[in-house]
């Protein structure tokens, strides 16, 4: 089997099949120099490496191609693959394929990791009641190819899945979540329909006894609920459908509906996540949760004391009565506005990295009513100002080379009472190896003013 793209995912797939005897290439364009630490951890199995490029013989005789979800449709390996007619899977997949317990997969354009972790922390909270363990992993984090040895029939496994993911696969988890579809990744997919085409199948190879959690608010992934080969939950703001199961608000509490009735879970204002969308990040965490089987009571543990994952909307400090937050996570422009909308205060943006070929007239828009002060920084900068001076001339704005400068050029232009916000839109490889990178940089830049 060949392994292309040397990541977390590729490393874990390669590890996974190599202990069980399969002979494993791992194949990554990066050089030896690059990925030494890799093969260092590698070094007692039996793997080859094939580094520097992706000469097309690495297929000669192989049986199935797993690609990395960092690694793009175009390939070489992957279109050779395709006119070869080889399978072509990935971790994800074949963790799906061999899983001893029950799964749990969570998708969409925004709220993955959150929603993924609340959902983790929610039936961690029924450990010894129903379930032996929650696992979590997927693209967040570890993945669970790598914990899959350890697992029993008792537990349960709480994946995150990207599209990148997605696209490949022929298998569902018997819990299947959308939380949202909204333009992203169209650098790698072409057009809104491939995306959706690539988030729907986590619905796709469902059955009949699986049950899928849907948005009901956002009209592309309702558009989904046609998919659906089992059940149908739903969750959202507003009032349940009529015989529907999922969540809703309902005078001031989150609500669930299932089986067992109708109960409140705990008052909104108890939600210590900031902004609208992280409680429909809530909303939908309980519906999937209880739907894998958390009782009422797991679900506000579950959210209860949670205040968030790194790098999305997090506090970094206060400086000279400004608030720095952290959203590097925000890659896209749909997901800048979320943030935006969070804040009632007067907002200096630092927004750029790379574009994605995404739309950002209405981010421009927003982001007059919402900022006081706009700073461009790193490759999209002169494309994003060719942007506001057409459709926001007004807004002061200053463009930066990079993060660094982008920081300093922020705090000379923050007041007391403002907040200071790190929400992107763009990616960050233009300067760093992921959006993470590009978190930790900023907390250490603010940390140092």
């Amino acid at each position: 089997m060949v392994v292309v793209g040397a990541g977390r995912q590729g490393q874990a797939t390669a590890v996974f099949a190599a202990g069980r005897g399969a002979q494993v290439v791992l194949n990554d364009a990066r050089s030896q120099a690059e990925l030494a630490e890799a093969q260092q951890r590698l070094a007692n199995l039996p793997v080859e490496w094939q580094l520097g490029g992706h000469p097309l013989q690495l297929l000669d005789g192989a049986e199935v191609l797993f690609v990395s979800g960092g690694v793009p449709v175009d390939n070489p390996l992957v279109a050779e693959a395709r006119a070869r007619d080889l399978l072509i899977s990935n971790d994800s997949q074949l963790f799906l394929e061999l899983a001893p317990c029950r799964v749990v997969g969570i998708t969409g354009s925004a709220g993955k990791t959150t929603t993924t972790m609340l959902v983790g922390r929610m039936l961690a909270a029924i450990q010894g009641r129903g379930v032996r363990r929650a696992w979590v992993g997927g693209n967040i984090g570890n993945p669970l190819l790598a914990d899959m040895d350890e697992m029993q029939a008792d537990d349960v496994a709480v994946m995150e899945l990207s599209s990148f993911q997605l696209e490949w696969m022929t298998r569902s988890p018997s819990v299947a979540a959308i939380l949202n579809l909204a333009p992203n990744h169209l650098d790698r997919h072409g057009t809104m329909e491939a995306y959706t085409a690539a988030k729907a199948r986590i619905l796709d190879f469902q059955m009949t006894g699986d049950i899928a959690v849907l948005n009901r608010e956002d009209a592309a992934t309702w558009a989904l609920a046609n998919l659906v080969r089992g059940q149908l939950w739903s969750f959202g703001h507003g009032e349940l459908p009529f015989g529907q199961n999922g969540t809703c608000v309902r005078d001031g509490q989150v609500w669930l509906r299932s089986a067992q009735g109708e109960t409140a879970i705990l008052q909104v204002n108890q939600v210590q996540l900031i902004g609208d969308h992280n409680l429909s990040n809530v909303l939908a965490a309980c519906a999937i949760a209880a739907a894998a089987g958390a009782d009422a009571e797991a679900l506000r543990a579950g959210v209860q004391g949670f205040h968030g994952a790194p790098h999305r909307l997090e506090w970094v400090r206060s400086l000279n009565e400004a608030d720095w937050y952290n959203d590097s996570i925000a890659t896209a422009p749909q997901r800048t506005e979320a943030a935006l909308l969070s804040f009632s205060r007067p907002i200096v943006l630092l927004l750029g990295g790379r574009d994605k070929g995404l739309p950002w007239a209405d981010l421009a828009r927003l982001a007059a009513q919402r900022s006081r002060h706009v700073v461009l920084f790193g490759e999209a900068a002169p494309m994003l100002e060719s942007v506001f001076a057409a459709h926001t001339p007004q807004l002061p704005r200053t463009q930066a080379a990079d993060l660094t400068a982008a920081v300093y050029a922020a705090a000379a232009a923050a007041q007391p009472g403002d907040v200071v916000l790190l929400a992107p839109g763009g990616t960050s490889f233009d300067e760093f190896v992921d959006f993470e990178a590009r978190g930790e940089r900023f907390r250490q830049l603010v940390k140092e003013l």
